[in-house]
């Protein structure tokens, strides 16, 4: 098992549409304006957030229960930027769309950025041949409100490609995220 090249995200990228939409190199600022990096870089992808938010609330004091989640933790939001809460979280979704090979796996990291802020990104690995928008969870480590900028890098992928194509993928066995389009709470 191998670490994949800027090289070959370029390639999976422009001809397998591996992510969607794709920037090739390091974007550093929009119209003159300094960001928080995403794209292509030397052994992985910086990803963007995208503007929808769902910030955890405890107003309602209900337990949070994987298996039976109450839509009600969650006040929606659409915004350039997401305030945490302290001690808190948010959910959120990529800007890019992905479809992950059939012999790839893919570690997503959080930036350190947001890391030396202590926000922490969080995102189970990508298995071979899921594909969607994927769902990004933000922790607010600290005792005071952190922000989240929608349309910036917020963490990077790393591609592992197999020396061996996988006897069952995500998608064979119908995974229950297979697709996702939104911002996707826990499903049973």
């Amino acid at each position: 098992m191998t670490i994949k090249s800027d090289r070959w995200i370029r390639r999976m990228a422009e001809g397998a549409r591996m992510i969607e939409p794709f920037a090739p190199g390091q974007v550093r600022a929009i119209d003159g304006r300094k960001i928080v990096s995403y794209g292509t870089s030397s052994y992985g992808y910086d990803i963007r957030c995208a503007n929808e938010f769902k910030i955890f609330t405890n107003i309602n004091s209900t337990i949070v229960d994987p298996k039976q989640f109450d839509l009600n933790n969650f006040v929606d939001q659409v915004s350039d930027v997401c305030i945490i809460p302290p001690n808190s979280f948010a959910l959120a979704r990529t800007v890019e769309y992905l479809r992950i090979p059939r012999n790839v796996m893919v570690v997503c990291l959080g930036k350190s950025t947001y890391a030396r802020c202590g926000i922490i990104v969080n995102v189970t690995p990508l298995e071979p041949e899921w594909e969607g928008h994927v769902t990004l969870e933000f922790s607010n480590t600290t005792p005071l409100p952190a922000k989240i900028y929608a349309n910036e890098g917020v963490a990077q992928l790393l591609f592992f490609e197999s020396d061996e194509v996988c006897e069952t993928s995500y998608s064979d066995r119908g995974g229950k995220y297979q697709g996702q389009t939104g911002v996707t709470l826990p499903r049973a």
